[in-house]
């Protein structure tokens, strides 16, 4: 079995055309760049300058392409010869590019800058339409072990792109029915974000579809294998290839991104709820009554705040602060250590059960049946999955969680809700000086019902944006966690965890530290972009 390629057995025919139109690419938007920063007249000091000078640049753009191409072992050049010296000389010289190109643009012509415009629109298209080509000539005529890992690669997400292209469907099909997400797709930044968070989100519901083995699983002879190795003498239904090559343990790369993928969403997306809960059922009241009430919980806030993120999961992750506590014994033969994790769990897992339960009740409290109906229903719930999320005691064994995992997922809730708390409480302090508040307190409403029905619907505009970033954050706090070596188990294909492992041999073999290092990176963009075109729409609604 051959290495695959990167483009495939049609890659040497588009590759030299489709690089040279991304260096063009790159070039037209640093002059686009430049031409902004000099206002579209050329009057900055850094234009301002002759032809000499300008041929001056024009030598060192050349002197430095020269120094990043040329790999002669005759030759000692210093790091400019390393992967990284010749990308930034490369950049460099783009730059420099840039710079003689605006230069010469803002001489001769007057409308420089809607030219370049328009000349950067065409390169985006034709640089599309030879992607397009090219992979269609590559399904179409190669044979699968000539398709190189990039189609490789596009075809096992086969079942993102799917759920993709129908979530979008139906989403812009139906987008003036669904409020503020409706809304989101018609801002380009929104959407995306959306595509981003969503493509990760499919990749993790589809994982097991996705990947080529077992991310835990280590082949013989593939020890830091390069992207496209192939395994040796592959067993019936074994993936041929290691896509993304192998890390230090002969581990698919591929697969432990794809099913890194699923442990990051299932811990940064519920803890920040979890987060959210606890910080909106204390914003709320100490921003509405204030007092003494507002002054505790908001120095019970500042003190956690104030104290070093990365010390304080230190502390809380630390096996002899873990383990240590007394063992309390509990129904069907379960035990329970008091550990301060332990007990933060106990506390925290509270708030979900006591905010859904005061939302109902502040609801339905005219109304009996229904009232008795859902906070019986949470409280049934609830307490179920209190039972095994925070006491690991669940009767029948369905809710739990890892001992290792609750530990960072409650260090990462109990960061979180403070800051939570303050967006909430100033919120709320701000809202409730408003005409539809007063209207409520003159209907006889409670107090937790104008909070939760009046002012909280009210605030959804930042509280929305803030959640789709906090989970930006708490994604990258998870990723620096398993850096550190304080995440979940060492095992765990979580992006952290690889990335740490990887990053031991980066100067040797990138691939293994690279690749879950560019999708943490996407993740995070795409929940940034998304939090910004939310914002655009909040702001219009």
């Amino acid at each position: 079995m051959e290495t695959l390629t990167w483009f495939g057995s049609f890659g040497g025919a588009f590759t030299i055309p489709m690089a040279a139109i991304i260096a063009l690419v790159v070039m037209v938007v640093m002059t686009n760049g430049l031409l902004a920063f000099a206002g579209g007249n050329g009057k900055t000091a850094l234009f301002r300058t002759g032809f000499m000078s300008m041929a001056f640049l024009f030598v060192a753009m050349f002197v430095l392409v020269i120094l990043a191409v040329r790999g002669d072992a005759d030759v000692d050049y210093p790091a400019v010869l390393t992967i990284l010296g010749r990308i930034a000389a490369v950049l460099v010289a783009f730059g420099l590019f840039a710079a003689l190109t605006s230069w010469i643009l803002l001489q001769a012509l007057e409308d420089a800058p809607r030219l370049l415009s328009l000349g950067t629109a065409l390169l985006w298209k034709a640089l599309a339409a030879l992607a397009v080509v090219w992979l269609a000539a590559t399904l179409l005529f190669a044979s699968e072990a000539d398709r190189g890992i990039i189609v490789t690669v596009l075809g096992r997400f086969w079942p993102t792109w799917i759920a993709l292209a129908a979530t979008f469907a139906l989403s812009i099909r139906y987008k003036r029915h669904l409020g503020l997400y409706g809304k989101l797709f018609d801002s380009p930044v929104g959407m995306v974000g959306f595509a981003l968070v969503m493509f990760w989100t499919f990749t993790a519901i589809f994982a097991d579809f996705i990947i080529t083995h077992d991310p835990l699983s280590q082949l013989s002879g593939l020890k830091n294998a390069l992207p496209g190795s192939a395994v040796k003498d592959p067993a019936p239904g074994i993936f041929p290839h290691y896509l993304f090559g192998g890390d230090h343990l002969a581990r698919d790369v591929f697969s432990r991104m794809v099913m890194g993928a699923r442990r990051v969403l299932i811990i940064a997306p519920a803890a920040t709820t979890f987060a959210f809960l606890a910080g909106v059922t204390l914003g709320l009241p100490a921003g509405y009554f204030g007092g003494k009430l507002d002054t505790f919980l908001s120095f019970i806030a500042n003190l956690v705040l104030a104290f070093p993120v990365i010390l304080l999961f230190y502390l809380l992750v630390t096996p002899e602060i873990v383990k240590s506590g007394p063992v309390i014994p509990l129904w069907m033969g379960h035990q329970w250590v008091a550990s301060v994790p332990n007990i933060m769990a106990a506390v925290l897992f509270c708030f979900p059960i006591v905010f859904f339960c005061v939302l109902f009740n502040s609801r339905f409290h005219t109304q009996e049946a229904k009232r008795n109906l859902y906070v019986g229903s949470t409280l049934l719930i609830g307490l179920w999955a209190y039972s095994g999320l925070a006491l690991n005691a669940d009767p029948i064994c369905i809710w739990g969680m890892e001992p290792n995992l609750l530990n960072v997922f409650v260090s990462v809730v109990f960061v979180n809700a403070p800051t939570v708390f303050r967006i909430v409480r100033g919120l709320t302090m701000d809202l409730k000086a408003r005409d539809y508040v007063a209207a409520g307190q003159t209907r006889g409403e409670g107090a937790w019902y104008i909070m939760l029905w009046e002012i909280l619907p009210n605030a959804r505009g930042p509280l929305i944006v803030d959640f789709c970033l906090r989970i930006g954050y708490v994604t990258i706090l998870l990723g620096t966690l398993g850096f550190f070596g304080l995440g979940v188990t060492p095992e765990s294909p979580d992006w952290g965890s690889t990335i740490n492992a990887g990053r031991k041999l980066l100067s040797l073999f990138p691939h293994p530290a690279v690749v879950p290092a560019l999708a943490l990176m996407s993740l995070v963009l795409g929940l940034n972009l998304l939090a910004d075109g939310l914002r655009e729409e909040s702001l219009r609604d």
